[in-house]
């Protein structure tokens, strides 16, 4: 903690989970996921994150289903935004500016996820901001980043998977390629930007001196194309849709069972002649048509004597009898439904599926996967409604009366 940003988060407006960020004051000015995700990440491990949203245009992420409670509120929100406060500010008044800027001297991170350009034309972009708060780290997510030819464009996830190189590699190769059947792009780059954060704020902790936290979706999509850049830069190799295959490693992919699929990686030598000790083959890690990692790669052999034999290894037996049999000893494991992943009971010993109030409703969702051994547990707190922490936090944090929010509110700055 500097001098320029006290601990105020023991004031009565202001309430944090214990973790290693208690004591750090996040703004996060941010919608629906490329970024509500990174400030829901630092709030789960302890700081004190206020959701700042425009009165008249709140984050539109509040309305996308599923819904619960007799409120019928946004699970989907309350699962990006659990353990925050909320205000709200309208940066377009003038007032509202002087606001976020007497907010700034008290924080210790801004988080922003707009266009680049629109703080700017807002009249609050880092270079105004830093002069209130010099140790402030400013954390900006965008399609394609603070610089570059590119970085005015609009974006969503789905910009980022396509411009990234990501969208072109998955699929089927008899068939146009298909987006990751998730958000990555919005995800990857919330990761990114809360490791980003924490390095900044080790740095403005121990110097006084804060600094903009530049991540773009297609840079953090780029970075998960595993070695296909490599391979294009060194051998001209463009990576193309494989389906369920590895470029260079068989068998490693998808195969079928007895109530679905399994993945097996048993590709290596090692591997392989345990697999075929578990299968009652054990003739098969000497056979000298497949007996090296080379051999099982080749195309013909790999369809005329790999693939026959998985079917023969795996069709008579279900998921579960499978993952029985394999135990420790080989990489085999159940491609699984959301349904089974809930209710796996390995998930539930790491804490991944966690109770969050949504309006009166308790709902299910995914937890922390970074695991503190010195962090304790502690309940998981709702999202806020909208502006529900107003009277907190600017009254105890900035010191306005009751009248003064009054008026703000009457003047739509609040």
């Amino acid at each position: 903690m500097t001098d320029a940003t006290p601990d105020v988060t023991a004031a009565a407006g202001l309430s944090a989970r214990p973790g290693p960020l208690s004591g750090i004051i996040v703004l996060d000015i941010t919608r629906v996921v490329a970024g509500p995700y990174c400030a829901m990440l630092l709030a789960d491990m302890g700081a004190t994150v206020i959701k700042v949203e425009n009165p008249s245009d709140p984050d539109y992420a509040r309305d996308f289903p599923p819904f619960a409670g007799a409120g019928k509120k946004s699970a989907f929100f309350g699962q990006y935004n659990r353990n925050k406060q909320g205000i709200t500010l309208n940066l377009k008044e003038e007032e509202g500016r002087a606001l976020l800027k007497a907010l700034v001297k008290k924080a210790h991170v801004l988080i922003e996820n707009f266009r680049p350009g629109t703080m700017e034309k807002l009249g609050v972009p880092y270079e105004v901001l830093r002069e209130e708060n010099p140790a402030l780290v400013y954390t900006a997510i965008s399609g394609f980043g603070r610089s570059g030819p590119n970085s005015s464009r609009p974006a969503y996830d789905n910009t980022g998977q396509a411009a990234g190189g990501l969208w072109s590699m998955n699929g089927f190769a008899d068939r146009a390629p298909v987006r990751v059947g998730t958000i990555i792009g919005d995800l990857s780059a919330s990761l990114y930007a809360a490791l980003g954060t924490v390095a900044a704020l080790r740095e403005a902790e121990a110097t006084g001196r804060g600094q903009v936290v530049d991540v773009s979706q297609q840079d953090s999509v780029l970075s998960l194309t595993e070695n296909a850049v490599v391979r294009y830069t060194l051998d001209q190799d463009v990576a193309a849709p494989l389906g369920n295959d590895h470029p260079f490693v068989r068998p490693y992919g998808q195969f079928p069972c007895a109530d679905g699929h399994v993945f097996f990686g048993g590709y290596t030598d090692k591997f392989w002649r345990i697999s075929c000790e578990i299968f009652g083959t054990p003739e098969l890690a000497t056979d000298p048509e497949i007996d090296t990692m080379e051999k099982r790669f080749d195309d013909a052999v790999y369809e005329a004597r790999i693939l026959p034999i998985l079917d023969q290894w795996f069709g008579p037996y279900t998921k579960a009898q499978l993952e029985e049999m394999a135990g420790d000893r080989i990489p085999l494991t159940a491609v699984k439904t959301i349904p089974e992943v809930v209710a796996d009971p390995h998930i539930a010993a790491r804490e991944m599926i966690v109770d969050v109030p949504v309006d009166e409703q308790m709902v299910r969702m995914f937890g922390n996967p970074v695991k503190l051994s010195g962090q304790p547990g502690a309940p998981m707190r709702g999202a806020p409604d909208t502006g529900a922490d107003n009277a907190g936090i600017y009254g105890d944090l900035l010191g306005l009366s009751p009248d003064d929010l009054a008026r703000l509110k009457a003047a739509g700055v609040l």
